[in-house]
């Protein structure tokens, strides 16, 4: 590889770490940086690096920005009208006694898709705790199931914003994504449970007192107003309450969280719907290309409309009868806000694949990676895992690494599909303290230190290392 082009590659690369890691600017800036750095050390022109960070930036939203809206949008409303919870507690149900940890994974799973897992771990935890509570099961391991399932998808599953961006980055079709990303994380499911059987007795033991408390404080406080903090732990139990009432730890279990104001049916339609019509685009076009199905799903498919229809879906069967339309405009409006800096990063992370094209970098760190002695699938899982370890973030790790594979897809034969779900799962290594979630996590489980590391930085390990030879499986069968 050319020196200067090295040169370029990583003095972008370190640009970015640099500005996330050391000051007060975000990945958006440190994005854009990175693409000024690459293009001018690579001697591009002053005023064709412009252009050229501009129409990388506007022709990666042309195709993914309002996906990004329209997905965020979604979960927003199937948090605030309960839907999310509903969803929790049909898993429950479906699951039985004695495995609670099995239906908490699925509930993260299926929540996370639409839903930010931060969110997502702060809605439903009290139901964790709920659960521990009634049949005496350890809290720390069923914290760990819903983390973890809320984490799979989150990491894998479009309209995910990371696996979203990644998806458009790298000119995979989103159907295909979607149902391979789907497999991955049934198959991953199984591993989150047993490690949280594994260390969720073994933690249970170093529960910090103080975090504890600071927790069920939260929770009391978010529920005084309908009463569903009643009996949590902590609260004293009078004498007259029924010993058929009592949890294995002796605590009052009668008063449980109302039951959510929509049904589990109901909050599966915007989810279900929009998942639906991209798969079905996907599969009518190849095998029933110049039909009339191919065509009605090639419209109704197409990302933008399907998610569309998912959120018209969500806006008119979610919220409870009466709720004011100044209710419901203000939790689109709230999850219009918090899209927005993703779309900015993805926005920024096609500027500097745009730079990489346009400067000849790419194309020479193409070349150079395909006499790697190593599966081509792995570089984008590479790139993704050093970047999460640097900086924290899984969808900052996931779209730099669409952005720098990028080029080596559309040269080597790489497929698109493999390569994204490569990127999402190298994202998922290590989560510790640069990680927001890391510390949502550990912070309402009650756990620090070593013991909070070994919960969720372990959790994120193993499956990170799990997704290594399903990637093997999707590259020879999508390959």
């Amino acid at each position: 590889m050319d020196p200067l082009l090295l040169a370029a590659l990583l003095l972008g690369v370190a640009a970015v770490v640099a500005i996330i890691l050391w000051t007060r600017l975000d990945a958006f800036v440190g994005l854009l940086a990175g693409a000024l750095v690459t293009g001018s050390v690579a001697g591009m022109a002053p005023a064709d690096l412009l252009e050229t960070v501009t129409s990388g930036f506007g022709g990666t939203l042309a195709g993914i920005g309002i996906v990004i809206g329209l997905g965020v949008m979604i979960g927003k409303v199937l948090e605030e009208s309960g839907g999310a919870d509903a969803l929790a507690k049909m898993f429950v149900r479906m699951a039985g006694k004695g495995r609670e940890d099995a239906a908490m994974t699925a509930t993260g799973a299926v929540v996370s898709v639409p839903v930010f897992c931060d969110s997502g771990f702060v809605i439903l935890h009290p139901l964790a705790r709920s659960l521990a509570r009634r049949y005496g099961r350890p809290l720390v391991g069923l914290s760990l199931a819903l983390a973890g399932g809320l984490a799979i998808t989150h990491h894998l599953v479009p309209p995910t914003p990371g696996p979203l961006a990644a998806v458009g980055l790298l000119g995979a079709d989103l159907g295909t994504v979607i149902v391979a990303a789907l497999a991955m994380a049934v198959v991953l499911m199984p591993v989150v449970v047993v490690y949280s059987r594994v260390m969720g007795p073994r933690l249970e033991p170093h529960l910090d007192p103080a975090l504890v408390g600071e927790r069920e404080a939260v929770h009391a406080g978010a529920a005084s107003g309908d009463g569903a903090g009643a009996g949590v732990p902590g609260t004293a139990v009078g004498d007259d309450v029924p010993e058929e009432l009592r949890g294995a730890d002796g605590r009052d279990i009668s008063k449980e969280p109302p039951d959510p104001p929509v049904s589990a049916l109901l909050a599966m339609v915007p989810l279900l719907l929009p998942l639906v019509l991209i798969i079905g685009n996907t599969v009518s076009g190849a095998a029933a290309e110049g039909s009339a199905v191919a065509s009605f799903f090639a419209f109704a498919g197409e990302p933008a409309i399907a998610l569309l229809v998912g959120l018209v879906a969500a806006v008119y069967l979610l919220p409870r009868k009466g709720t004011p339309r100044s209710t419901v405009v203000g939790w689109l409006t709230t999850a219009a806000a918090s899209a927005g800096m993703i779309v900015f990063v993805t926005g920024a992370g096609g500027a500097f694949g745009e730079v990489l094209r346009a400067s000849g970098v790419g194309d020479a760190l193409a070349e150079a990676v395909a006499g790697w002695p190593v599966p081509l699938m792995l570089v984008p899982f590479l790139i993704a895992t050093f970047v999460r370890l640097a900086q924290g973030s899984g969808t900052v790790a996931i779209i730099t690494a669409a952005t720098l594979t990028a080029p080596l897809v559309q040269s080597s034969g790489l497929d698109p599909a493999v390569a994204v779900l490569a990127a999402c799962s190298g994202s998922m290594v290590f989560s510790y303290v640069s990680d927001s979630y890391f510390w949502v996590v550990t912070r309402f489980t009650g756990l620090s230190g070593t013991a909070a590391m070994k919960m969720w930085s372990g959790m994120t390990t193993v499956l990170w290392l799990a997704s290594l030879p399903l990637l093997g499986v999707a590259a020879l069968v999508l390959g």
